[in-house]
């Protein structure tokens, strides 16, 4: 038997990989986070599967699960949020799998912030703006962050930052980046993005806390915030499909290339 840990995409069902779909319509055992995993993307499960919600199981009560179907012989979907890479606590599930000698494999999904980024209807990365982007958090109930992993540090490098499990923290993250990006810098704000209850927030570090408490939303929210996300066309054409800059497969008229196979 093998255990897959499915990404499931940021909530809608469509979102979900033709692969991550066909994995749990064959396997007969199904574990989904159900805080943050709907019900319909695992609808998919063989009508005899057994299917169960984790948002109420402990790291031990899992682990019992996939040990029992170990020993049927049944594979095991196990079905997370957005990519099981970030935030997904699989970590600590694969360091019990390969204690116990049980095969495992990942099928990525669609992260919160890509899918963030398709319903805000932009791009992340601006030419000559921001060209990087930072994935974090921050600490509050969860654990720690490394030392040096702040929000002061990020925000020196003028990145895109995509902050997870911060919304109720707004007021620390004002006070944080209003010294690197300005008190005018954009932020937006993510909502349970890819459910039916979407919302998109958008503001600066200067009010963004005031419209995300009057929406009353305190959890389930992505917090992007970077000078790239300004609504604004006044910036340079990226070099991609410049007539003026070659590239092995566009080469400029009188310019020879090389393909460089070792790149």
């Amino acid at each position: 038997m093998t255990v897959y840990f499915i990404g499931a995409g940021p909530g809608d069902p469509d979102l979900i990989t033709l692969k991550a779909k066909s994995m749990i319509e064959r396997c007969p055992v199904c574990l989904y986070a159900g805080s943050l995993v709907p019900e319909a993307v695992v609808a998919c499960a063989p009508k005899d599967a057994v299917v169960k919600d984790t948002a109420v199981m402990t790291l031990d009560d899992t682990h019992a699960d996939i040990l029992a179907a170990h020993g049927r012989g049944e594979d095991v979907a196990r079905v997370h949020s957005g990519d099981p890479s970030l935030y997904g606590a699989i970590a600590e599930q694969i360091r019990r799998l390969k204690a116990d000698n049980i095969p495992y494999e990942i099928i990525p999904g669609v992260p919160a912030y890509a899918a963030m980024a398709a319903a805000m209807g932009q791009e992340l990365t601006i030419p000559e703006v921001a060209q990087s982007i930072v994935l974090t958090r921050m600490s509050m109930q969860s654990t720690s962050m490394p030392e040096h992993e702040t929000l002061d540090n990020f925000g020196r490098t003028g990145a895109t930052l995509a902050i997870h499990l911060a919304v109720r923290n707004m007021r620390e993250i004002e006070r944080q980046l209003v010294p690197h990006y300005g008190a005018d810098c954009p932020v937006v704000v993510g909502y349970r993005v890819g459910w039916p209850d979407q919302k998109i927030i958008r503001g600066t570090l200067s009010d963004i806390r005031k419209k995300v408490r009057a929406e009353k939303i305190t959890r389930t929210a992505l917090i992007m915030v970077g000078p790239a996300l300004a609504a604004s066309q006044d910036f340079v054409d990226s070099a991609l499909y410049d007539p003026n800059t070659p590239h092995v497969l566009r080469p400029v008229k009188g310019i020879d290339l090389v393909e460089d196979h070792n790149t």
